[in-house]
C-alpha cells in the first residue's frame, strides 16, 4: 500500500508540473515601437536590458537603427499594457514613448 500511495503522490507531482508546464508555453510575440533613442548602447541597451529582467520575457531584443523592440513573452505573467509602462517609465518618463505595439507570428531578423 505504501507504494501506491507513493505513486498516487508522483502522479499528482507529474500533474501539476504538466498544468505549469502548459502556463510557460502561452507565449506571445510582440514587436513595440519606440520613440526618443539617441543611440545603440545608452538606450536600446537600457530598454532592452529592462526588458529582459522582466519577470516573464522570455526573448528581448531593441534594435536603435529600426526604433523597434521585439519581445517574446507569457501571456499568463505580464501583458502589453505592462510593456507600455515599463518602457515609457524608464528614466523618469521623459526619454522614450511607446509609438506602437503588434502581434506577430514570428520576428525578422534584429542584427
Amino acid at each position: 500500500m505504501f507504494s501506491c500511495n507513493t505513486s498516487q503522490k508522483e502522479n499528482e507531482n507529474i500533474k501539476g508540473k504538466t498544468a505549469a508546464k502548459s502556463k510557460v508555453e502561452n507565449l506571445e510575440k510582440i514587436e513595440i515601437e519606440i520613440e526618443g533613442m539617441t543611440c545603440e548602447i545608452g538606450c536600446a541597451k537600457l530598454i532592452e536590458s529592462k526588458l529582459a529582467k522582466t519577470e516573464g520575457v522570455r526573448y528581448a531584443k531593441v534594435s536603435f537603427e529600426e526604433k523597434l523592440g521585439r519581445i517574446e513573452y507569457d501571456k499568463n505573467i505580464i501583458n502589453k499594457k505592462q510593456f507600455y509602462n515599463i518602457i515609457q517609465n524608464i528614466a523618469g518618463g521623459d526619454l522614450y514613448k511607446v509609438v506602437r505595439i503588434e502581434n506577430v507570428n514570428k520576428f525578422t531578423s534584429i542584427e
